[in-house]
């Protein structure tokens, strides 16, 4: 079984820690992703795994055996770089046959001069051909094996890049960033590809990435890194819906969540900006909180306008076609406390820039933070019916 397991990874470069300690097992077949932002140590993460990388301690087992000892191209790993680097001079062919040519054929049998002399070359060959075939054919290359890389469009060069990296049957695909060079409309149809590729091979897929959209989309769980440490290792959904602090909340999730001053009154309760929640937690009264809200949670309240809690005014509004995404100002307060919301195209209409509304928003789908940035489990009423908040806008 392909299985990946890292214990206690440690790395530096010079006094700069980059990675501090980091356990992960990655189970066979598993699609998982590393996401985070730029410099938290994913990539130097990868590149250990792949063995491009030593890591200062820790060690990494793949198929339940240390491959600490093994130099890269022993550890029946292949890795997709986010350049491609596909060898320019030589045909789509060439390229995906690559790593088959320097495996399968001896010095002699690759030199110009005696080559063709040499015994059992060209069935050899002919086996190396039938490989790019088939996995050709499994990238719908079959059509362009004769052409350059110049002459291929991105996705086309990114399918190339993966073609070589499956040539060799690997136990695990490692993949840096490889569509962070595409553009926005190519890079959704490649996620599709990827995704599908991952299910017809069956294969273990560790995939680096700063586009949490990507992990989203793509992942069976996703490892949220940052500073050199995993935050939180779970499916897309736990992520987003359970945060476990305040940094994987902000980090996961399109627009960002919206995120609230609050702090603890008697009995635990809950108060935002002055006015008591049904939301309670178990912490100590005078404590600051802060409330993760996401764009979706809320919505437009036809409450009485006694029972609000905070004005705030239309900014601005960006049409994405099947939503709109409205950001608010909160009135009287800092523009920093700004709140943004998912609504249909009907409901965007009714409102127009500096307009007031009235807001509301599903308490049971509020996140709590501490003032650590860690969640806080809330309790009760509120939390358990989903009563929803007018917040006067």
């Amino acid at each position: 079984m392909a299985t990946v397991v890292l214990s206690s990874i440690a790395k530096s470069f010079g006094p700069t820690k980059v990675l501090g300690g980091v356990d992960l097992d990655i189970a066979d077949g598993e699609f998982l992703t590393l996401v985070g932002p730029s410099g938290c140590g994913k990539s130097t993460l990868i590149r250990i795994i792949a063995g491009l990388e030593h890591q200062d301690a820790g060690s990494v087992a793949i198929r339940g055996a240390g491959v600490d000892h093994l130099r890269p191209h022993e550890r029946r790993v292949a890795m997709v770089f986010q350049s491609y680097a596909l060898y320019p001079h030589m045909s789509v062919r060439a390229n995906i046959a690559l790593p088959l040519t320097m495996s399968r054929l001896k010095l002699r049998q690759r030199l110009p001069l005696v080559k063709h002399l040499s015994p059992g070359r060209r069935e050899i060959l002919r086996g190396i051909e039938a490989d790019v075939g088939a996995v050709a054919s499994q990238l719908q290359l079959d059509h362009l094996l004769d052409r350059k890389p110049a002459q291929l469009s991105g996705g086309q060069r990114q399918r190339v890049a993966l073609g070589r990296a499956m040539v060799r049957s690997p136990d695990v695909f490692l993949m840096d960033e490889p569509l962070s060079n595409l553009d926005a409309k190519l890079r959704v149809h490649m996620r599709t590809e990827l995704a599908e590729l991952h299910k017809r091979l069956g294969a273990t897929f560790i995939y680096v990435t700063h586009d949490q959209v990507e992990a989203m989309t793509m992942s069976d769980r996703v490892a949220m890194m940052d500073s050199g440490s995993i935050l939180q290792l779970g499916t897309p959904s736990q992520l987003y819906e359970k945060p476990a602090s305040l940094k994987v909340a902000q980090f996961i999730g399109s627009p960002a969540i919206n995120l609230l001053p609050a702090s603890v009154a008697a009995g635990g309760r809950l108060e935002l900006f002055g006015r008591p929640l049904a939301l309670a937690v178990d912490e100590a009264p005078g404590r600051s909180v802060t409330l993760g809200i996401r764009a979706e949670a809320l919505s437009l309240s036809h409450g009485e306008p006694g029972s609000a809690v905070f004005s705030a005014r239309l900014r601005r509004k960006e049409n994405l076609g099947s939503e709109y995404i409205l950001h608010f100002d909160l009135a009287g307060r800092d523009a920093a406390a700004g709140v943004t919301m998912r609504a249909s195209p009907a409901t965007a209409a009714g409102i127009h820039e500096a307009s007031e509304v009235t807001l509301g928003f599903d308490e049971s789908a509020a996140h709590v933070f501490g003032a650590d940035g860690e969640r806080i489990e809330p309790r009760g009423q509120g939390a358990a019916t989903g009563s929803v908040v007018p917040l006067r806008a």
